[in-house]
Parts: structure tokens; C-alpha cells; sequence
């Protein structure tokens, strides 16, 4: 898909960090609140699969979560400005505008209340470094609607690309989901091996969390917009554990690195924006570093891949 304009409005929307950070940390703290509930909510499954949200036609969701025996929706309506708290009989909604994490938790929790589905949370955040209890939040906090919906869109595309790269594999492999923890889109491949226990040492995430993500051998890739420290918005793609060779594996397209700070490769944002055609720019990156982890691992290639899907067409067997 070729890039069909530069302007904010395009396919793939300028996404500069320090142009909406205040608005990143802001919807960061309050995805956190909305995906707690679904993490209060739904049993656990491998790898924290039950945690994410999911990129919808307005925004992110939660999907269909139980509060009991009842069906459940929350959905951040980038579009219409507002949370919306769905059941199969009443529904409620919070106006997305500038106000404290504070008032957020409160008026989600008096939404759930309001549609007969009350739940209680973990009201702490996770992964962050300054972890203040979300009722204790109380500092204003900036919210851009436009420039949040500016980022859906430029997740709405990776999700878009992922999703066609999650096709090629044969083996187990995640859904494209988006982590509220670490505000990141992501998509995992799994050799079918072990892995070494991981360190954890991850802040505000409890070391057996990380151990049961991490339990198996991954090539793990997505998009994430970037946070303070490392302020830019990129696609990364990282192996654990991380075989030797990995960081000096060759690469494409040429704008892709190993970033030895994050320890995983990276390529800008803008360089995929910028293409004549993103798609492919994106898909060659995800290919080679998972090449790079597949190779240097000696994972069964032949055994667990694919080729590409495509819509109305069974895979040739």
C-alpha cells in the first residue's frame, strides 16, 4: 500500500513523541485503568494473553469481558471523544478531555455501577516507574483528542501489517494485541522450546508475571510510540532469549539497528511513513529479525512457516 500523503489525515499520520507526550502518558494511565478490568475480570491464559486491548473501528477495546454471567464491552471511541461502557441492556459513557487520572478511575468505576457490572481493581499501574495509586492521581493531566486519534490511526496501520505477518507462520503464534502495561502493540512467534527462566526486574510487574510470559522461546515484534528517554516512535522486534549472533545479524531495510539500550531492533516510525510503500518496508524489517532470531536459534523453519495469507484463499497444502 502505497503511502498516499504526508498529511496528518493520511494512512500513516506523523506521529512526533514530543508533539502529544503529555497526551501519550495521559491515555497510557487511563488504558491501564480500563485494562485492569479486564484483567480482574478474565481468567488467565498463556502468556497474558487475557490482558490486552484490541484495536477497533473507533479506537481500542477491551472486547467482550464477564462481570459475573453478564457480557461486557469498554471501548475508547477515539473518534467520538468518549469511553463507552456497553452490556446487553444499559450503557454508559465518560467524555475523553483533559482531567486527572483521579477522576477517570472514578467515573469508569461509577460507569460500571451505572450498567448493573461493578468491578474491583488492582488500582495501582503497572510498568511504570512512578506507580501513584490511580485514586491518588490526582495532578491535571493533558489530553489532545486529535492527537489520540492520530496515534489509533498509526496503530490502526501496524495492527493492519502485523496482522497479515502473523499469517506466515504455522506454529504457535499470539494474536496482534495491544499491552496497556508496556503501551505497545505486539505479536509473538514461539519455536515450541523452553525457555531459561527471565530475570523479571521489570518495574511494578511482579517477577512471576514476566516468568509465565516468558516460559517459551520467542521472536516477538510490534510497534510502540515511543516514552520519555527513548522519544520516538518505532517498530521493534526482539528474540528471548537472545541467541548469539542475534544483535549482528543482517537487516532490512537499511534504517533498521540494534538498539543496544532497549536490546532489541528497531526501526523509526518515519521511515515506514515515509516510504513509497510502507507495507513492504514494514513486512521486510519483521521478516529479517525474525530471520535474525529463527536462524541464530536453529528454530525448525521448514516445519513452522507459511506463506503470507490472503483473503478467500486456502493455504496450499
Amino acid at each position: 500500500m502505497a503511502a498516499s500523503s504526508n498529511a496528518a489525515d493520511g494512512p500513516w499520520p506523523p506521529l512526533p513523541y514530543a508533539d502529544w507526550a503529555d497526551t501519550c502518558h495521559t491515555l497510557h494511565l487511563w488504558t491501564q485503568v480500563v485494562g485492569k478490568v479486564r484483567l480482574a475480570t478474565t481468567p488467565w491464559l498463556n502468556h497474558s494473553w487475557q490482558v490486552p486491548l484490541y484495536l477497533s473501528a473507533r479506537g481500542l477495546t477491551t472486547g467482550l469481558v464477564f462481570v459475573g454471567e453478564r457480557g461486557v464491552e469498554l471501548e475508547f471511541d477515539l473518534i467520538g471523544r468518549r469511553l463507552i461502557v456497553r452490556t446487553d441492556g444499559p450503557s454508559a459513557e465518560v467524555a475523553l478531555c483533559p482531567m486527572s487520572v483521579a477522576d477517570f478511575y472514578i467515573r469508569v468505576t461509577a460507569a460500571l455501577r451505572a450498567v448493573g457490572a461493578p468491578v474491583a481493581i488492582n488500582a495501582v499501574p503497572n510498568e511504570l516507574p512512578d506507580a501513584i495509586p490511580f485514586a491518588r492521581d490526582s495532578a491535571p493531566r493533558a489530553f489532545d483528542a486529535d492527537k489520540a486519534k492520530r496515534f489509533w490511526r498509526a496503530l490502526l496501520q501496524a495492527d493492519r501489517v502485523l496482522k497479515h505477518f502473523r499469517t506466515g507462520f504455522l506454529g504457535k503464534a499470539s494474536p496482534v494485541h495491544f499491552f496497556w502495561g508496556s503501551f505497545d502493540l505486539a505479536v509473538t512467534r514461539f519455536s515450541g522450546r523452553r525457555a531459561p527462566p527471565h530475570p523479571g526486574g521489570i518495574p511494578h510487574l511482579p517477577d512471576a508475571v514476566v516468568r509465565e510470559a516468558y516460559s517459551h522461546e520467542v521472536s516477538s515484534a510490534g510497534f510502540w510510540p515511543g516514552s520519555p528517554g527513548a522519544e520516538e516512535a518505532m517498530f521493534y522486534s526482539y528474540a528471548y532469549p537472545e541467541p548469539a549472533g542475534f544483535r549482528d545479524a543482517p537487516l532490512s531495510p537499511p534504517e533498521a539497528r540494534y538498539d543496544a539500550a532497549l536490546g532489541e531492533f528497531v526501526l523509526p516510525y518515519e521511515a515506514v511513513r515515509g516510504a513509497a510503500d510502507p507495507d513492504a518496508v514494514l513486512l521486510s524489517f519483521l521478516s529479517s529479525t525474525y530471520a535474525a532470531a529463527a536462524d541464530r536459534a536453529n528454530w525448525d523453519r521448514e516445519a513452522l512457516e507459511c506463506g503470507l495469507g490472503e483473503p478467500g484463499r486456502p493455504r496450499p497444502v
